[in-house]
C-alpha cells in the first residue's frame, strides 16, 4: 500500500508546493494508518489540519479506500 500511497501524493503535491509547502510520508501501518509530514510553509501555517483532513486526507481515502485514517506527526 505504501507505493500507492506514495503515488497518490505525487498527484496532491503541487497543490502543496504551489504554495511554498509539501508533505513528506512517515509511514503506512498494517492497520491503514498513513503517518505524514507536512513540511515548508504547510508546517507552520494555522489551516495545517485541515489541510491535512479535508484535503490530504481525504484525496488518499477517495483513491485508497483502504485506508483508515490520515495523521500528521
Amino acid at each position: 500500500m505504501q507505493k500507492r500511497v506514495e503515488a497518490a501524493l505525487e498527484k496532491i503535491r503541487p497543490s502543496l508546493q504551489a504554495d511554498g509547502g509539501d508533505v513528506e510520508l512517515v509511514e503506512v501501518t498494517s492497520d491503514g494508518i498513513v503517518k505524514l509530514k507536512l513540511t515548508g510553509s504547510c508546517a507552520g501555517c494555522p489551516m495545517r489540519q485541515m489541510t491535512l483532513q479535508m484535503g490530504i486526507g481525504r484525496a488518499l481515502k477517495k483513491e485508497i479506500p483502504e485506508i483508515k485514517e490520515v495523521v500528521a506527526v
